[in-house]
């Protein structure tokens, strides 16, 4: 009797022995990468049959021997990528330390939320038309900076983000109470959009402040981009019939600010559409050696100006050919 016992010792030692030792033996039973989301509020069981359903590790159970072990340890919630063999041990612990998958999605400064659905879409983050959806009220509020996203990040989610981030800009630059938010924030998408010169910021602003306090057209290409884009007939080039348009983003045909942001600024731009350049610019063009702008204050000037680059924008066009 006493030898059953101690054969029935030995081999239930030698199968607790074999089954501790799985836990170190590197496995991989899938193909390729593997991307698992484990949400908050997951529990051991959930988490091991995902991981065996995934081919991640060999058995549920031995994830739960793990867990068993290490009761102790709370395991992180998020994306997590698989990608060679590891023991079970090994996953275990990369969820206990949170060593979640992410990637870097970098939002240029002045980029609208067609030029962020496009990089989303080629980046494979997510569909294009699903965050325009979801950002469809935000143009100018999706702050420009790069982001820690997943696969699993859902358009509103990043949407949330990205204002967050531009409510903790627009804190920093600790704006008059009485300054009107939208207004800002649409002045400061044209400023970003007419100008990749810091320097030019104010100056540009002051142009438009100019212009408004006299009732003059803003005359921004920009926003007559802005406003075939929202017409989806944008193709590369302003035409005519572009600059003829009714659209009330049109501001050659429109009197006062656009209805709303076209772009999204940085804070430079934000900035500068709050503290204006004091001046009596209310033109300006691109310099010929494309420099920075030329600014003047009467139509003489600036048509002299204009002259001058069309005359070395149509000298570099002879040279080209």
């Amino acid at each position: 009797m006493k030898s059953r016992w101690a054969i029935a010792l030995l081999c239930a030692a030698g199968l607790c022995g074999a089954a501790l030792y799985s836990l170190q033996l590197p496995y991989r039973g899938f193909d390729g990468d593997v991307f698992l989301q484990f949400p908050k509020g997951s529990g051991t069981r959930a988490i091991a049959e995902k991981l065996a359903d995934a081919g991640v590790v060999r058995y549920a159970w031995q994830f739960w021997l793990v867990r068993a072990m290490h009761s102790h340890v709370a395991l992180q919630a998020g994306e997590y990528k698989f990608d060679h063999a590891a023991s079970v041990i090994d996953v275990f612990n990369r969820l206990g330390r949170g060593d979640v998958f992410y990637f870097s999605f970098t939002v240029p400064e002045g980029s609208n939320m067609f030029d962020i659905a496009r990089l989303l879409e080629s980046q494979g983050v997510m569909s294009g038309q699903d965050f325009l959806k979801a950002a469809k009220t935000l143009e100018g509020f999706l702050f420009p900076s790069t982001y820690r996203v997943s696969h699993f990040t859902t358009p509103a989610a990043l949407c949330q983000m990205m204002t967050a981030q531009f409510h903790k800009e627009w804190t920093k630059l600790m704006p008059d109470s009485a300054a009107d938010i939208v207004k800002t924030v649409t002045l400061a998408s044209m400023i970003e959009k007419e100008t990749g010169f810091p320097a030019e910021r104010p100056m540009v602003a002051s142009v438009f402040e100019n212009r408004l306090r006299l009732g003059m057209p803003l005359d921004c290409d920009p926003t007559v981009i802005y406003a075939a884009l929202l017409e989806d007939r944008y193709r590369g080039m302003i035409h005519r019939s572009d600059l003829d348009n009714a659209n009330p983003y049109n501001t050659y045909r429109h009197a006062g600010l656009p209805p709303g942001p076209i772009a999204n600024p940085g804070a430079g731009s934000l900035a500068a559409a709050l503290h204006p350049a004091e001046t009596d610019f209310l033109y300006f063009v691109a310099k010929p050696n494309g420099d920075g702008h030329v600014f003047t204050s009467n139509l003489a000037a600036h048509n002299k100006a204009v002259g001058s680059y069309r005359h070395a924008q149509s000298k570099g066009a002879h040279k080209a050919r």
